[in-house]
């Protein structure tokens, strides 16, 4: 009796053969109004191979990695470079501004202070470990800028670290034990 009712349950629970439904679609809910019909599904296709993006040229011209870059000087960056410190790398910051990158063998209190008496202003210790300090520069304009200008010093030398590796490989220092990020305004 029971292999009866086991088999007339499933004769009448499956779907005659050939009017078998998809699924239904998902409707975001809430719904107002009649249920609409699903719409046919197309015949899958041959998959076919991505066309790549269209590449867009950046507002300014970014050097290559390899690409020798011009030593920046405190008249085209328009702010003071810590005397001694020896320039390793920019990088395009974005919307026109790129960061300068020096390397100094100075200690940090000293190149701090250097800061302090030439930008004639206190800057802020954003961190104490690691030491970081910021000199504010000019305003910042958020619809032209990507990053405010202004002087960053930070200090490198800690009891894990002796210093930031010099990437000229055989220069020296070694490591220095102080770096400097210059973010002019935008140059022209």
């Amino acid at each position: 009796m029971l292999v009866v009712a086991l088999i007339l349950n499933i004769m009448f629970a499956a779907p005659e053969q050939g009017q078998q439904q998809a699924p239904p679609v998902p409707q975001p809910f809430p719904r107002s109004g009649p249920a609409q019909p699903t719409p046919p599904r197309p015949a899958p296709q041959q998959p076919t191979t991505p066309t790549p993006p269209p590449r867009t040229a950046p507002a300014s011209p970014v050097p290559a990695p390899d690409e020798a870059e011009a030593l920046p000087t405190q008249a085209t960056l328009g702010m003071p470079i810590y005397p001694g410190a020896q320039f390793i790398r920019s990088y395009y910051a974005g919307r026109g501004q790129r960061y300068y990158i020096f390397g100094s063998a100075a200690l940090f209190g000293d190149v701090v202070a250097y800061y302090r008496n030439v930008l004639k202003q206190r800057g802020q210790l954003v961190f104490e470990v690691p030491a970081t300090h910021q000199f504010d520069i000019g305003k910042f304009e958020v619809e032209t800028m990507a990053f405010p200008p202004g002087v960053t010093v930070k200090d490198f030398q800690s009891e894990v670290s002796k210093g930031f590796p010099n990437p000229t490989p055989g220069a020296l220092p070694e490591r220095f034990p102080t770096i400097i990020q210059v973010v002019p305004s935008i140059l022209k």
